[in-house]
């Protein structure tokens, strides 16, 4: 959900989810590449649950 109330926010909002949607897919190619597997294989849904884990419990763990 948007919750930006001007065009430049609204556009930096959808940067934002591109931005980090990109950031974990390449985590999920990086992840397959080391356990030889096929990137399509890697849940997103349970990557984005990791990451999202990774970072409420170890703040500053997880660098954009």
């Amino acid at each position: 959900m948007l919750t930006s109330k001007t065009p430049d926010g609204v556009l930096q909002q959808i940067w934002a989810h591109l931005l980090v949607h990109h950031a974990l897919r390449e985590l999920m190619v990086r992840t397959a590449a080391t356990r030889g597997l096929n990137a399509n294989r890697i849940s997103f849904t349970e990557t984005l649950r990791s990451a999202r884990r990774s970072v409420t419990l170890t703040p500053g763990s997880f660098s954009p």
